[in-house]
């Protein structure tokens, strides 16, 4: 990695974008980056729109807010419409393939993530982790391995196969 990623997830609540961001923010630490996280949500938290920020970098970093997105990715119409608005023209925007492109949104990759968590893993509740291997596929931001380990830590037990199938999965989508 040789630049600053400042990201964006944003979905509904409920879809596991805040555990996401933790996973991933907890791969880059593994990874031996610096890395902060943040969230945010309505207060109808299950359902409403939510927001969870990713800061990676490999040089210390001193205000832990996205300022201006490089990527972000979005689970939901109304999140990709919300959230696309503001960002830079060079901003990568991850979209599920289901979703609609926004008129003002410039690189938008759309992955079909929620089909790939239903319709390949079984489950639609991984599509989280489908995303984030998906997400980390297509910036090449962490090794495998550590992606993986962090998965591990944040989910609950008996679950693993399930996960790491939907880790494999996502990495296939790019």
């Amino acid at each position: 990695m040789n630049r600053t990623h400042e990201m964006r997830f944003t979905g509904s609540g409920g879809q596991g974008i805040i555990l996401a961001s933790v996973i991933l923010t907890e791969a880059a630490l593994i990874a031996g980056y610096n890395a902060v996280q943040s969230q945010s949500y309505g207060p109808e938290a299950r359902g409403g729109l939510c927001k969870a920020e990713v800061l990676v970098c490999e040089d210390e970093i001193g205000f832990a807010k996205v300022v201006s997105p490089t990527f972000l990715l979005a689970l939901t119409q109304s999140s990709l419409d919300r959230y696309s608005v503001d960002v830079p023209n060079d901003c990568i925007i991850m979209a599920d393939s289901s979703l609609s492109q926004p008129e003002n949104a410039k690189k938008v990759v759309f992955v079909p993530i929620l089909e790939t968590a239903k319709a390949k893993v079984g489950k639609s509740f991984v599509a989280n982790i489908v995303a984030i291997a998906a997400v980390n596929a297509h910036l090449k931001l962490v090794p495998d391995a550590a992606l993986k380990e962090a998965v591990l830590k944040h989910i609950p037990k008996g679950t693993e196969e399930l996960n790491l199938k939907a880790l494999e999965e996502g990495s296939k989508l790019i």
